[in-house]
């Protein structure tokens, strides 16, 4: 489900369009999302096919526990966390959150998801979680919310800004305690919402489901 946040075009020079395919693509380490911030899920009043390809939905209804399906990260990223991680963190999250997740997906990150990047994703009965940049740095057009800076101190993120653009720097640790404990958790806590129908509400909850059972349990 979708965090509250603006979004922010960044205007590029015409010099970086690709024109009829004949001008290659800026490498990714100089590409720079649309959004200020990543998110989780989708904004409201934007339509998912507009920012990004349709995900793979999963049949319901499974009894053997969470399938785990891994795509590859895609160029210039990298998978924050392993099957073996999640597999481990959801069983000491307990069965009793559990009885909603069929699948957790490891999903590639595309030129279009690019530009409206997320960590993670609950739809119907599965848990999508993002790729990460390799080198752990993200860089952003818009400074972040006073809430997000909170939330990466909290799990080691670190913010600077040289004067143009934002940084956000993890640490090898500090982003498998951020996906863990805070990604993996939110979305789960999403599935175990059975009462909230406003989105606002429902983020309400999933925010306090990742502080209560990821965060403090960590």
């Amino acid at each position: 489900m979708p965090r509250d946040s603006r979004l922010t075009p960044l205007n590029r020079p015409p010099s970086n369009r690709r024109a009829n395919g004949g001008q290659a693509p800026r490498p990714v380490r100089d590409r720079r999302p649309i959004a200020a911030f990543r998110h989780r899920g989708w904004q409201t009043g934007f339509k998912l096919e507009d920012y990004s390809a349709p995900e793979v939905w999963h049949p319901t209804g499974s009894t053997a526990g969470p399938r785990f399906v891994v795509q590859s990260a895609g160029a210039g990223f990298r998978h924050a966390v392993s099957v073996d991680e999640v597999r481990d963190r959801l069983d000491r999250l307990g069965e009793r959150f559990l009885g909603n997740l069929d699948v957790v997906q490891f999903s590639t990150m595309t030129r279009k998801r690019q530009l409206f990047p997320c960590y993670g994703m609950q739809w119907g009965t599965a848990v999508y979680l993002y790729p990460i940049e390799e080198s752990l740095e993200e860089v952003y057009s818009r400074p972040p919310s006073p809430q997000q800076k909170i939330e990466a101190r909290m799990y080691g993120g670190r913010w600077t800004h040289d004067g143009k653009f934002w940084r956000l720097t993890w640490t090898e640790t500090a982003i498998k305690d951020f996906y863990l404990n805070n990604v993996l958790i939110h979305e789960v806590g999403h599935l175990n919402d059975s009462r909230n129908r406003n989105s606002r509400d429902r983020e309400r909850f999933a925010n306090w489901f990742a502080i209560e059972y990821g965060y403090r349990a960590k």
